[in-house]
């Protein structure tokens, strides 16, 4: 209830802010987008920053035939990999907050933070600059032609998201998760309805999340018993073993949960406690590794699966489960790798 809460009250308040406007879609201005959200999403959660940017992201490209690419390292980015710098950035880091993780202790994923979304940036300038030298010319003038200047409207919502993050790092359950409704509440009595409607706001995304992941959490418990009870037979014990098990797991059951089963993995090992009764390194592994590779499918993180249905309603040919595979394991798996040998 706490991960649906979250989710949906920054769902529900992003949704009432409404960035106006259409700049011309060049590779620039694409990974303008995706650098922007990545910085923001650890501040108002990987839901916030997709809900808040995929829909001017979508509207400045909408004269480009070729958007799929540019939806997918949405995901990556600003739905998953930027938001490992607070717990308010993705739910595991979330959950290791309530169980005593300080709040400010993930600014120490910084460097590796800043190392990936480099990366995963850099390989998305060469993949949209082919893909825009692809365009039609009729398009590109249109595109050129049709530039209007961003606008945000709705900006009492910004400071509704202050206030959710204010609720994450103050209040205990269940306050926490009362104050989120409440928040989530004033956004929908006090937002303009033609905001909403200009953002193509409804509840079936979220709704679709909700019914997702209720059935993944119910139906990979006993995976996780099992994991917890044997896990130590694994041989799972390095950081770079954290890393990739946390990150294989956060792909297909869910990085929540997936990142509480390793943390008390990481507790039975008897390792120096220096943090929440694990060593720093591992600890940092196995965020990054729930934090990260939640991108790698569709259902690895919640805003994964909105942001599709959002790109789809806008006429956006998204790739099926496998084929987004393909991208991440194209894209995310080398330069997890190299996360790897730099950082474990």
């Amino acid at each position: 209830m706490s991960f649906i809460v979250l989710l949906g009250g920054l769902f529900v308040i992003s949704g009432g802010i409404f960035m106006e406007g259409d700049l011309e879609a060049t590779p620039g201005t694409n990974a303008a987008f995706l650098g922007l959200g990545a910085l923001i999403a650890s501040f108002i959660g990987t839901t916030g920053a997709s809900m808040l940017l995929v829909r001017p992201l979508l509207q400045t490209n909408r004269e480009r035939k070729h958007v799929a690419h540019t939806v997918v390292f949405f995901i990556f980015l600003v739905s998953n990999i930027g938001g490992c710098l607070t717990p308010l950035g993705d739910p595991p880091l979330f959950l290791g907050y309530l169980i005593g993780v300080p709040f400010l202790w993930t600014l120490r994923l910084f460097v590796p933070w800043l190392f990936t979304v480099a990366l995963v940036l850099a390989v998305y300038v060469i993949w949209d600059r082919r893909a825009h030298a692809r365009e039609r010319p009729s398009d590109l003038e249109r595109d050129a032609r049709e530039v209007r200047p961003l606008r945000v409207a709705g900006k009492l919502n910004l400071a509704l998201l202050g206030g959710v993050l204010a609720a994450v790092a103050l209040l205990p359950a269940p306050w926490r998760e009362a104050a989120i409704v409440a928040l989530a509440l004033v956004s929908l009595a006090v937002t303009d309805r033609d905001l909403r409607q200009a953002n193509h706001f409804t509840f079936h995304p979220i709704l679709e999340v909700a019914a997702l992941f209720a059935g993944i959490f119910a139906t990979m418990l006993p995976a996780l018993h099992i994991l917890q009870a044997r896990g130590a037979e694994l041989g799972v014990r390095e950081p770079w073993h954290f890393f990739w098990a946390t990150g294989a797991l956060s792909s297909f059951l869910d990085n929540a949960p997936t990142y509480l089963t390793f943390l008390a993995l990481a507790r039975s090992l008897g390792l120096p406690a220096e943090v929440a009764g694990v060593p720093h390194s591992l600890l940092a592994a196995i965020s990054l590794g729930a934090v990260f590779m939640g991108a790698n499918t569709y259902i690895g993180n919640g805003p994964n699966f909105m942001v599709r249905s959002i790109a789809e309603q806008r006429g956006v040919k998204m790739p099926s489960f496998g084929g987004y595979m393909l991208y991440s394991g194209a894209v995310l798996i080398p330069v997890f790798v190299l996360v790897t040998v730099v950082f474990f």
